[in-house]
């Protein structure tokens, strides 16, 4: 048979209307003359369409994280109301359903890829397309799922993972699977399992610059067992993430001047992943916060590199340009190196181990200075060391879609707890540390339809 073309499987996306079992609502009839996907090649398309696959992953979380702010007028000019609501951390179920439908649009093509395979192909299982293709349908499901969970699930605490509520595991492109929450300790396990089925399969080397090799499903379960707290782990597989693809971007070959100066595709990135549009996000709109931005030192080349100045204010303020997919259609949400050179040496300095905590990190920190102004952080004291590294994981990962994340996990110490706030006009607004809205409302289209529980207030 022919291959098929994308319009030809538009029916397998009915998932993005939103996990409804219910025909009525989806309203959508199967059309007999279309093509289902069969081969090898028609799961390569589904898996190599960008848009999809790479570029649709939700942006509440960074919207709602503090690593900016919006000047009120700023504010009030978004006509999402989603977005107004999510930057002041409002309590009202969201209108627009795109945010979650989009990211189990990924899932189902991942699910719809992994049944083809099953079914249709097992005969070639033994062969290096057939392996790439299966370990990145669970890749992508695996890392959709960390996703959406950073967006719509509390933190995981491992007194009460068993109990509270995450995402509906889809695992298979049955539209008439009854929906239902799985818990965050199963969510957890399930894209564990899927990550180490995508490490067993992938190659060193990614099929296509879209697709994830085998670091990149290390660097999922590394920024996984972070968020988990199981620091041994975050360790290992960070490590073995580095050990394959540990190339750093040297910033002093970077144009400072440069409205995107950092290049798509570069040497550092794992996996790259972008976020949906975002009004608040959006370059000229969002400013950076004032304490973040002079946290960095006047040698630090990220100052400049990451931040152009915006005159619009009474008071000089600045602007993010330094996205890792060198455009301002969506935030950067993907897998590099250099987080896992920071997740490294995080994670070493918790376990005691400040002889390797050190070199991880200057080696990260000594291709974001000049050569001549660069000095080693030398600090042997574990608890300083740690702050320090924290300090330095915030300022590298600004805007790449785990501030909060990390938020969520480093609330659940007092030691690094914080109260957000939001200055608008005369209104103050605050996020309490633990609060129970660092688990965004999930859209109300969908519990409505799909008849899942909506997150506690």
């Amino acid at each position: 048979m022919k291959n098929i073309k994308i319009e030809q499987v538009i029916i397998f996306f009915m998932i993005l209307y939103g996990l409804s079992s219910c025909a009525e609502f989806l309203d959508v009839k199967p059309d007999g003359k279309m093509v289902v996907p069969t081969t090898l090649a028609d799961c390569e398309m589904l898996l190599n369409d960008y848009s999809t696959m790479n570029c649709s992953y939700p942006n509440g979380a960074e919207v709602s994280a503090d690593d900016y702010f919006l000047p009120l007028e700023n504010w009030q000019a978004i006509s999402n109301v989603d977005e107004k609501n999510l930057y002041i951390w409002a309590d009202h179920e969201p209108r627009i359903t795109f945010q979650w439908m989009n990211a189990y649009k990924i899932v189902f093509t991942a699910n719809q890829v992994i049944k083809v395979l099953h079914e249709n192909n097992k005969s070639l299982s033994e062969t290096s397309q057939y392996r790439n293709l299966e370990g990145a349908a669970y890749f992508y499901r695996a890392f959709t799922f960390q996703q959406l969970m950073i967006n719509y699930a509390l933190p995981y605490k491992q007194a009460t993972a068993g109990q509270e509520l995450g995402i509906p595991l889809k695992l298979s492109p049955d539209l008439g699977e009854t929906t239902f929450r799985s818990s965050i300790a199963a969510c957890y396990d399930q894209i564990i399992d899927d990550y180490r089925k995508a490490v067993s399969l992938l190659g060193n080397t990614p099929a296509g610059k879209g697709l994830p090799g085998k670091a990149a499903a290390y660097a999922g379960l590394a920024r996984l067992y972070l968020d988990k707290q199981d620091y041994q782990k975050a360790y290992q597989y960070a490590d073995s993430s580095l050990q394959l693809s540990g190339a750093l971007l040297d910033y002093n070959n970077l144009n400072a001047n440069s409205f995107a100066p950092i290049p798509i595709f570069n040497i550092e990135v794992l996996f790259p992943a972008t976020t949906g549009f975002s009004y608040a996000l959006m370059q000229g709109n969002g400013r950076i916060d004032y304490d973040l931005y002079n946290s960095y030192s006047s040698k630090d080349l990220r100052k400049k590199i990451y931040f152009m100045k915006n005159y619009d204010l009474e008071e000089i303020s600045y602007d993010f340009k330094g996205t890792y997919d060198n455009t301002q259609s969506g935030n950067f949400v993907g897998l590099t190196s250099s987080e896992m050179y920071l997740v490294k040496a995080e994670a070493a300095v918790r376990l005691n181990n400040v002889d390797v905590a050190l070199p991880t990190i200057n080696n990260l920190l000594k291709y974001r200075y000049p050569t001549s102004d660069f000095q080693p952080i030398t600090v042997t004291d574990e608890a300083d060391l740690l702050q320090l590294i924290l300090a330095e994981r915030r300022k590298e990962l600004v805007f790449r879609g785990l501030r909060w994340a990390d938020l969520k996990r480093l609330n659940q110490d007092p030691a690094t707890q914080k109260t957000l706030v939001r200055q608008l006009g005369s209104e103050t607004y605050t996020l309490a540390p633990n609060s129970l809205s660092y688990a965004l409302m999930i859209p109300m289209e969908i519990i409505n339809t799909a008849k899942i529980e909506q997150n506690k207030r």
